[in-house]
């Protein structure tokens, strides 16, 4: 009986890490996308605040009135890849889903091919996202 307990366990806690793994992704709108952004450096944002918005909106040279967010039910993460030498990138958020006591946002950058045409203009992409508010740890990953 205590071999069968054990592996009931065992079965259990296998069964709850894969739930944690295999989680449901939460839904996100895109609220801005795009080649040109005035932030040169590759750089993964969270913003709570509508302060913390409109200085990310001068740094991000956006000019003129902003989206309207909610801050009391959702907040923005995004993703800036910095300046690239040429057309052709681009970055885009494909998932955010809880682990644990997380919240993971995953990205993948899409490069230019070899045989592919690129205008030759520096570009600076970026992909900003509403999710509901998380008041915890926002993890970024790099996906595929």
């Amino acid at each position: 009986m205590r071999v069968l307990d054990r592996c009931s366990a065992a079965a259990a806690l296998f069964a709850v890490s894969c739930l944690t793994v295999l989680a449901d992704p939460l839904p996100f709108k895109t609220v801005d996308r795009g080649q040109y952004s005035h932030i040169e450096r590759p750089r993964q944002v969270v913003v709570r605040s509508a302060a913390d918005w409109a200085m990310l909106a001068k740094q991000h040279g956006r000019g003129g009135p902003q989206p309207s967010i909610d801050f009391a039910h959702t907040m923005v993460v995004g993703v800036f890849l910095g300046t690239r030498p040429t057309g052709g990138y681009g970055v885009e958020i494909t998932r955010i889903e809880r682990q644990g006591a997380d919240l993971v946002v995953t990205w993948r950058e899409r490069k230019p091919g070899a045989d592919e045409m690129s205008a030759q203009v520096i570009t600076a992409p970026y992909h900003l996202v509403t999710v509901e508010k998380f008041d915890g740890v926002v993890r970024f990953t790099l996906g595929t």
